[in-house]
C-alpha cells in the first residue's frame, strides 16, 4: 500500500501502531476544528479521537466567566459520541458550563522528548485532542449512574461493582455536563528529531527520550480491613 507523503514524514504510524494512525481523507467537522500551525499532524477521524480521549485521564476544560478566562483541570468519561465531566453541585465550573457558555476540553498525552542538534528544532512527541462546543446537564436519574460508572470504571475496571454505589443523596449533590464529538479534531507528533541538514555533523546526541504513565505498588489506606487484597492492575491500565 503507498502511503500519504505527509504521514511519513511526521512519523505518525511509528511506534504507535495501527489504532493511532489517522485516516487519510478525515477531514475537519468544522472550521474551527481545523489544525493550522503544523496542518500534517492534524487527524479528524473518531478512531483516533475516541482512542486518545479513552487513554488519558484528566482532561482540561476552558471557559469564560466574568470575562475571566478559567482552565480547569477534571476527570471526564466517554460514553459513544459525548464526553461527561462531573463534580459537585455546587461547582463554579460546573455551574458556568450548564449556563450555555461556549467551552473547550482538550487532553494531552506526552509520549516523549524530541532532542535535535539545535535547540530550536527540540520538541515532544504527543496526541492531543481537542473538542469544542457547550455542555448540557445530565438530570436523569439513570443517565447520571451509568456517567458514574463510566467514570469509576475508568479509574479502575470493575470498580464500579466492587465499591458502595452512591446513595440518592449523593446523587443529587452531583453535577455531570456532557458535549458532544460534534466538534473534535486530534493532534499528533511521533518520531526522531528534524534538524536542519547542516545540523546533522553537530557533536551532540540527538534523539528521542520515551515517557510513560505506569501503574505503580498500590498503598493500603491505614483503615483497611485486615484480608482485604488490592485490585489486581493487568497491563492495560499503563498508559503510554
Amino acid at each position: 500500500m503507498r502511503l500519504d507523503r505527509r504521514l511519513v514524514d511526521v512519523g505518525l504510524l511509528a511506534d504507535l501502531g495501527a489504532e493511532y494512525a489517522p485516516r487519510m481523507g478525515a477531514k475537519p467537522s468544522s472550521d474551527r476544528t481545523r489544525v493550522r500551525r503544523e496542518p500534517q499532524r492534524g487527524a479528524y477521524d473518531r478512531e483516533t479521537i475516541d482512542a486518545i480521549l479513552d487513554e488519558a485521564l484528566v482532561c482540561h476544560l476552558g471557559f469564560v466567566q466574568d470575562r475571566q478566562p478559567f482552565v480547569i483541570p477534571t476527570l471526564f468519561a466517554r460514553i459513544g459520541d459525548e464526553v461527561f465531566v462531573h463534580g459537585s453541585s455546587a461547582s463554579r465550573m460546573l455551574r458556568t458550563l450548564d449556563g450555555g457558555v461556549d467551552a473547550c476540553l482538550t487532553v494531552t498525552l506526552v509520549d516523549g522528548i524530541v532532542l535535535a542538534r539545535s535547540i530550536f528544532n527540540h520538541s515532544i512527541n504527543y496526541r492531543s485532542v481537542v473538542v469544542l462546543g457547550r455542555a448540557t446537564a445530565v438530570a436523569d436519574p439513570d443517565e447520571k449512574q451509568h456517567a458514574l460508572e463510566a467514570f469509576s470504571n475508568r479509574l479502575l475496571p470493575g470498580r464500579w461493582d466492587d465499591a458502595r454505589q452512591p446513595t440518592p443523596t449523593e446523587l443529587k449533590a452531583t453535577s455531570i455536563l456532557r458535549m458532544t464529538l460534534d466538534e473534535a479534531s486530534a493532534k499528533l507528533r511521533t518520531g526522531p528529531p528534524k534538524d536542519d541538514e547542516a545540523d546533522y555533523d553537530w557533536p551532540v546526541w540527538a534523539g528521542v527520550v520515551p515517557l510513560s504513565l505506569a501503574v505503580g505498588a498500590p498503598e493500603p489506606d491505614r483503615r483497611l480491613l485486615a484480608g482485604v487484597t488490592p485490585p489486581v492492575w493487568t497491563p492495560t491500565r499503563d498508559r503510554r
